[in-house]
């Protein structure tokens, strides 16, 4: 079996969530927290054995009350059958193998239970990707890995097809922020817990020139009318379900018991021949 490559350094990663517990900047993660409250909502289920997968149990712990709460390490601590909905809520991206991850939910699914992600998608700073890499480019003549690669919405749809979940869906929503300049932004990545943790990243500590040149870059190409830095999120949301007998199935093929000719209110044409309008 083929080992999912190292992209998270764990250490610093759970550094980095430690320092933001002491100095938390959350108003990203309680707008993710809101809507995934107003998503469970419109489920027309109860659930009496809830799962909380997430580094940030202050913030996403009340979308889920009672829940059982655990970390996301890559060997999810949760009993196989024994939940009825598990929410994996705001760390995801980080996974070396979020296949790996959706298969663990599933697997701790009963029958007809429910997994609900919330993670960034690959839009998320797309403005301090392109500065960083104009800037250390121009600078050193090479790049080093600063911003976590994120997947897009179509590519983590299919993750959930593959990790075996019915009826699956994946959502987007991008939020855009504003910054009075580069520092400020840094703050929210640190108060969050998002700094960079990729295990390839550069361990040497960072020229000042280079986060110098890469706000006057950013404020050329990503500044708004007003002279504001401005800074995409997007946050995918994941939808699944357990597989069970009780679920809607699409039909075999040649298995139909209405022509769709008959269902449109058209004549049924030959190739070539013009269709009749229907009647009115």
């Amino acid at each position: 079996m083929n080992q999912a490559p190292t992209l998270t350094d764990r250490n610093a990663l759970t550094l980095h969530r430690a320092r933001a517990v002491r100095r938390p900047e959350n108003f990203l993660l309680h707008e993710i927290a809101v809507d995934l409250q107003e998503t469970l909502g419109t489920v027309n289920k109860e659930f009496t054995s809830p799962a909380l997968i997430t580094a940030a149990s202050d913030v996403f712990g009340p979308v889920v009350p009672g829940a059982h709460v655990v970390e996301d390490k890559s060997d999810i601590d949760l009993n196989a059958a024994s939940h009825d909905l598990v929410v994996h809520a705001g760390c995801l991206h980080w996974a070396d193998d979020p296949v790996g991850q959706m298969v663990q939910s599933r697997l701790a699914l009963i029958p007809d239970g429910l997994f609900l992600g919330a993670m960034f998608g690959g839009q998320t700073l797309h403005e301090l990707r392109t500065a960083l890499a104009e800037a250390e480019t121009a600078l050193t003549g090479g790049l080093s890995p600063r911003v976590l690669p994120m997947g897009d919405v179509r590519e983590l749809g299919g993750l959930l097809q593959r990790a075996g979940f019915a009826l699956p869906v994946a959502d987007t929503r991008t939020i855009n922020v504003t910054y009075t300049c580069l520092a400020d932004l840094v703050r929210d990545l640190r108060g969050m817990g998002e700094s960079n943790a990729l295990a390839a990243r550069n361990r040497s500590i960072a020229h000042r020139e280079l986060f110098k040149l890469t706000e006057h870059i950013y404020r050329q190409h990503f500044s708004d009318p007003g002279g504001r830095m401005t800074a995409t999120f997007e946050v995918i949301y994941l939808t699944g379900w357990a597989p069970d007998e009780s679920q809607p199935k699409s039909l075999k093929p040649g298995s139909a018991t209405t022509r769709l000719a008959d269902a449109l209110g058209v004549s049924e044409t030959s190739a070539g021949e013009g269709v009749t309008p229907p009647k009115r």
